[in-house]
């Protein structure tokens, strides 16, 4: 890790000089004065790669032509696992940038997410409706985006326009792999919190966990907030299994439906931790929820105490979900059965890792604040099974993208937060001169992607001057 460090920090010292020779000035502001782009549909084949299926479903995409040129480059963002418009509201460096570049700005959405389905909207992925949900997958989508973008630069530019890609976290890995895959449609990609590595037999389970873990520990009263939470696990199995239990939990956590399982509140707090380590950002912001700065901090204050026990640590882990949760003091109760906003669906990406996204996730309890749990291939392919009727593909993610071998790769930077859980099935050093990896001190899920803000870390300003000049590269190779 320190290699990288600095090895990055020398990679800034030499862009920040090659910016000044470029003759242009890339100062990175946030552009509070973009048109929000127009929505188009597209008619999308439902299955690429099979011949005997013809049948088609619509497509959301949206367009901001506000600062175009007909020979200017486009800067496309593949979706994610959700409606394109939180994505939209959420990556606002491409909003930045598209003024000095003359960019067009495309943001397409994944298929079978938002209202880009050919199912009914509100159907859930189980084992007798999974049939209508074949043709979802990562594959799928970046065809879909491929077929997108040769439409758009044959109707909108002058067919030969630039294509830079642009994601986070799993748009990050479909930016990344649309590069490598259908290098003759995109130039170049910038990949942020992109775990194209999180895949069995290339991360430890328990890594994940272990950078939330440390992301509590960091901050002020950290030592006390992790071990209160290392202890409230127990607590709660204690007080669920005991008479009147599941009653006496629901009421301290303000459930909206009485629990079950005093498991399924464990599971509920224990995802939560993770989504508050991936948006630590060191301003307000309300990409999953409405939060304050640095929400880790605020919500260790309310466990700041030591050694807290019984009711008064149950009480006081409430209060500390309700940075999450109820930051704006407008929830009657809390939803266990979801910790995301419901621009996300849960429910089909989870599908998807039980077919080819396979990511393991455990913990020990040691290194880590939380309840201990495994993680095999067997068992987790016995719950899909059970869950969705389908039988995971262990290593197909890896063998058809690559993301264990990047020799062959180029025109990419992977940008990674130390402070993001993702970061460790991330690309941490950097492969040649045109696959770059960018380590972002102080940085969380993604925020070199963010709209510029003045609470900015100075690593993140940096990593987006040197993403700049890749870019601007990138634009300049594709004309030649």
């Amino acid at each position: 890790m320190k290699t990288t460090i600095f090895c990055h920090l020398i990679f800034v010292t030499v862009l920040h000089c090659t910016l000044c020779l470029n003759g242009q000035a890339y100062k990175i502001v946030k552009n509070d004065k973009y048109i929000y782009p127009k929505l188009h549909m597209f008619e999308q084949k439902l299955d690429h790669y099979n011949p005997t299926i013809d049948a088609t479903f619509q497509q959301r995409y949206f367009v901001s032509d506000q600062y175009f040129v007909k020979d200017g480059p486009i800067f496309f963002y593949p979706g994610n696992e959700g409606a394109i418009e939180l994505f939209i509201n959420n990556t606002g460096f491409m909003w930045d940038i598209a003024p000095s570049f003359n960019a067009l700005v495309v943001f397409a959405e994944h298929r079978y997410y938002g209202k880009s389905t050919p199912n009914d909207i509100s159907l859930k992925v189980s084992p007798k409706s999974v049939h209508k949900f074949v043709q979802l997958s990562a594959d799928q989508a970046m065809a879909d985006f491929a077929v997108l973008l040769t439409h758009i630069k044959a109707t909108v530019g002058n067919g030969n326009n630039p294509i830079i890609a642009f994601g986070g976290s799993y748009g990050g890995m479909l930016a990344a792999w649309m590069r490598i895959k259908y290098g003759h449609i995109v130039d170049g990609a910038i990949a942020a919190s992109a775990p194209v590595h999180y895949f069995p037999g290339h991360v430890d389970c328990g890594a994940y966990d272990a950078v939330v873990t440390k992301d509590f520990a960091r901050v002020t009263n950290g030592k006390e907030c992790v071990n209160n939470i290392h202890h409230v696990w127990k607590t709660v199995t204690d007080t669920g299994s005991q008479p009147g239990g599941l009653q006496k939990l629901s009421s301290i956590f303000h459930t909206c439906k009485p629990l079950k399982k005093a498991s399924k509140l464990s599971d509920w707090i224990s995802d939560t931790f993770g989504n508050l380590a991936m948006v630590d950002y060191p301003y307000p912001n309300n990409f999953l929820n409405p939060l304050p700065a640095f929400p880790i901090n605020v919500t260790c204050q309310h466990l700041s105490q030591a050694d807290l026990s019984g009711v008064q640590l149950l009480s006081a882990m409430r209060d500390a979900l309700g940075v999450f949760y109820n930051y704006t003091g407008k929830a009657d109760c809390f939803n266990v059965s979801s910790t995301e906003t419901t621009s996300l669906s849960t429910n089909l990406w989870n599908y998807q890792t039980c077919t080819d996204m396979v990511m393991p996730f455990c913990s020990d309890g040691i290194h880590d604040m939380f309840s201990p749990t495994t993680w095999t291939f067997q068992n987790f392919t016995a719950n899909c099974r059970k869950k969705y009727g389908t039988t995971p593909r262990e290593h197909w993610a890896i063998t058809n993208y690559g993301g264990g071998d990047l020799k062959s790769a180029s025109n990419i930077v992977f940008s990674n937060g130390e402070l993001d859980p993702w970061q460790v099935g991330g690309v941490l050093q950097s492969v040649s001169d045109s696959v770059v990896a960018v380590y972002i001190q102080g940085g969380a899920h993604h925020l070199d992607l963010r709209h510029s803000n003045p609470d900015d870390p100075p690593a993140v300003i940096q990593a987006r001057k040197i993403e700049i000049e890749h870019i601007h590269k990138w634009i300049k190779q594709a004309k030649v």
